[in-house]
């Protein structure tokens, strides 16, 4: 049973949604979403039974102290609300959490609840995927819905997709079957560089969220750390001559594609987002030790391009790609694990996928669905 004591009445609320793990590549949307919680200071309303959706033994709890006393952390998924204020005040129902474990469609059906209660208009699903796109570009954010009316309004891509899929999927889906009109928003992480966190991807789909729901959001030091990110992996590309040699073929192949794309519609949004935003912009930050930041590309051939269907680069588990796409959407080499007890950072001593996450994607080649 679902109980909102001490919400209030939401205005024109918007839904925007993230999850931990297997669509979540360089964490760019759970950390899109703990960004907006961040800078609008949100207030949780509402948990999920972790006993309900989660392994344990996949998504392992932490212990903390707190004055002395342990406590425990489970892993989860929390709801909170935020109100923009300005001209056309309006809120943010958050959802942030991990990839569940089980019980895909009573999870889905849980958070649909909420939204209805809440009397959520919109939904909007965040996620990230590794695909062949180079750092030194902007990142691709692709905007998909299985809605055909909704595509045609909002400028978006009715998804053709069919294969595997992860949480953004079934919860679109989910939303679609229940007459909640839902929109997932995808960028792609280069494949190459997919420790986290990648703020530049954080940024695209901030920006992107912008546009699609008409909202400004305080972007505080992001840019800032974006440009520091794009540094740091310039100085490291440039150590590496294979890698500098594959960044710059993906270079020529996304500018090549490109092209048509630099005129009309594009540039009106990016000069409209600087009419919107004329603060004056930081100096990069020069990046600290990254450790073995870099995939491996020797040994055997170097990851190919390849068809991307639907025009877009698709999530994978964790592994070079080795197959075709998977699951929602835009082609892509591969993603990240991951799954972490929510509200704890990356590198917990559970942390047990790949080094690099402790989430439990395991398939080659998958990618999301939109």
């Amino acid at each position: 049973m679902i109980e909102l004591e001490g919400v209030p009445e939401l205005i024109d609320p918007v839904m925007v949604a993230a999850f931990e793990g297997w669509n979540d590549a360089g964490d760019a949307a759970s950390g899109a979403v703990a960004h907006l919680d961040r800078e609008w200071k949100g207030e949780v309303f509402a948990a999920l039974d972790a006993e309900d959706y989660y392994d344990f033994q996949v998504n392992r709890p932490t212990v903390w102290l707190d004055n002395g006393v342990r406590k425990i952390t489970w892993p989860t998924t929390r709801l909170s609300v935020v109100r923009i204020g300005g001209a056309k005040p309006r809120d943010l129902v958050l959802v942030r959490g991990i990839e569940p474990s089980m019980r895909w469609r009573s999870f889905c059906n849980e958070i649909l609840g909420f939204a209805h209660e809440l009397g959520v208009e919109m939904v909007v699903i965040l996620g990230a995927l590794l695909g062949d796109t180079p750092h030194t570009r902007p990142v691709p954010v692709s905007g998909v819905t299985s809605d055909a009316d909704l595509a045609r309004t909002m400028d978006l891509e009715e998804t053709k997709y069919e294969g595997p899929t992860g949480i953004v999927g079934i919860l679109q889906e989910a939303c679609t079957h229940a007459g909640v009109p839902a929109v997932s928003l995808w960028a792609a992480v280069p494949h190459y560089v997919s420790q986290p966190p990648n703020p530049k991807a954080t940024l695209a789909l901030l920006n992107r969220l912008e546009d699609l729901i008409d909202i400004r959001i305080p972007l505080g030091e992001l840019p800032e750390d974006a440009r520091a990110w794009q540094l740091g992996v310039d100085q490291l590309a440039a150590e590496d001559s294979e890698v500098a040699e594959y960044v710059q073929t993906l270079e020529e192949a996304r500018d090549t594609a490109d092209l048509p794309e630099a005129s009309g519609d594009a540039i009106a949004r990016e000069f409209e987002r600087y009419l919107r935003r004329r603060d004056p912009a930081g100096s990069p930050e020069t990046a600290t030790d990254t450790g073995s930041y870099f995939r491996d590309l020797s040994g055997g051939s170097r990851p190919q391009a390849k068809p991307k269907p639907e025009g877009t680069a698709e999530p994978q588990d964790g592994q070079e790609q080795t197959g075709t796409g998977g699951p929602e959407g835009p082609a892509a080499a591969d993603d990240k694990a991951g799954d972490e007890p929510d509200g704890t950072s990356k590198g917990k001593p559970d942390d047990t996928s790949q080094g690099t996450s402790n989430g439990t994607s395991d398939g080659v080649g998958d990618t999301p669905e939109d």
